[in-house]
């Protein structure tokens, strides 16, 4: 199958910390580029950050500059999202796209650009 797993996801106040993390359990990931979007309630998907596929590459949205980071181990075929510094507006279901035609991000963030998609992870900030 080619659906991604993510994982880390869960309910922290507002100034906490979550790292979320991405994997597949059949498919190599380390030749793709891989991105987190997250779609918060009643709103659309929106991209937050990306990572190539050797991980000199990094691309990350202005509204978590600063405080998420994005990281990859490949011999652990994981990708990280590492979210500090999280208030309310963070809310949202966190989902991993590997894009397997590309080893580059896009800064155009195209969602047919990535073709593998987990199911999603929630997260929930209060204040």
């Amino acid at each position: 199958q080619s659906q991604l797993e993510e994982s880390g996801g869960g309910s922290v106040q507002s100034g906490g910390s979550l790292r979320l993390s991405c994997t597949h359990s059949v498919i190599t990931l380390d030749s793709y580029a891989i991105a987190w979007f997250r779609r918060a309630p009643g709103k659309e998907r929106e991209g937050v950050s990306c990572i190539s596929s050797s991980g000199d590459q990094t691309h990350v949205k202005d509204f978590v500059k600063g405080r998420f980071t994005i990281s990859r181990d490949n011999a652990k075929n994981t990708v990280y999202l590492q979210m500090d510094s999280l208030n309310p507006e963070d809310t949202a279901v966190y989902f991993c796209a590997a894009a397997t035609h590309y080893s580059q991000c896009d800064s155009n963030w195209y969602l047919n650009r990535y073709d593998y998609w987990g199911q999603g992870t929630q997260v929930t900030v209060s204040s």
